[in-house]
């Protein structure tokens, strides 16, 4: 969770010295090349063909679709704002794993989870006076996505080492990712910076490929809905860092949607299925 509750702030330090596509595209390039020495350093085999479809979803949720959907996002909106909104990310992935996995998780559990991501409603409506922006649609796509990608990620995680699926869905990514990265490159404006430079290094090395080995090994061994639910504590660890990193305003209800959120992980954590 800490790995990924910087994303946000890395990524707004990221679109200060590059655009979007650039910076999406050149990420995952970047966090492929770490995975592809990995793999061929260890002489890790090709998955099996039955797990090559998973990968794709997987490729297509955390490598491809939400980093461009949130960082898109992102160049209109606070990384606040969409903390807080992809503080939905827990419920959604809990609910399409139990679709994808035929999962039962207790009522117990469903309730803690509902009444986490009420919370984050509640807050995300108090601060954007109940009106959807541009970004948010590109934020509640990137969730629906994401979840996808976290709960096949999850299930594979189970054949295979977790590091190796995103490993390999990053591999995977690289015939699409290359090319874009060497246009966008070119076709947007590019201004180095200390920031810049230091938020893509930490997307690439730290979100998208060091933050994902740990979170599908341990979506592995406790399970994708009691793991997701963990993911409640993130937006209130990026709130800290838009402050600390950014200088962004925190917003008076935090302190309140903290304490709610962190009990709800608490239940969650405790309830059988």
């Amino acid at each position: 969770m800490v790995a990924f509750s910087l994303t946000f702030p890395a990524t707004a330090w990221g679109l200060e010295g590059f655009g979007p596509w650039s910076l999406v595209a050149v990420r995952s390039v970047l966090a492929a090349v770490i995975a592809g020495g990995c793999l061929l350093a260890l002489r890790v085999p090709l998955p099996a063909r039955r797990h090559w479809a998973g990968l794709a979803v997987v490729a297509a949720g955390v490598v491809l679709g939400f980093p461009m959907l949130t960082t898109l996002a992102l160049q209109t909106s606070t990384t606040a704002h969409a903390a807080v909104v992809v503080g939905l990310l827990p419920l959604t992935t809990a609910l399409l794993s139990s679709l994808r996995t035929g999962s039962r998780p207790s009522r117990t559990f469903w309730a803690a989870a509902l009444a986490g991501a009420a919370a984050v409603v509640a807050f995300t409506v108090q601060q954007s006076g109940g009106a959807l922006t541009t970004a948010d649609v590109y934020l509640f796509g990137a969730l629906l996505i994401c979840a996808a990608g976290y709960t096949e990620g999850g299930r594979l995680a189970g054949a295979m080492p977790g590091w190796q699926v995103i490993g390999w869905a990053l591999v995977l990514c690289m015939p699409l990712t290359v090319p874009v990265a060497a246009v966008a490159l070119t076709a947007e404006p590019v201004h180095i910076t200390a920031h810049s430079v230091t938020g893509l290094l930490w997307v690439a090395a730290g979100s998208q490929f060091l933050g994902l080995i740990v979170w599908y090994r341990g979506m592995a061994s406790i399970g994708v809905p009691k793991a997701s639910q963990l993911q409640l504590a993130q937006p209130l660890l990026t709130l800290f860092w838009s402050v600390f990193l950014l200088g962004e305003h925190l917003p008076w209800a935090a302190p309140v949607t903290a304490l709610a959120v962190l009990v709800c992980i608490a239940v969650t954590q405790r309830a059988r299925g």
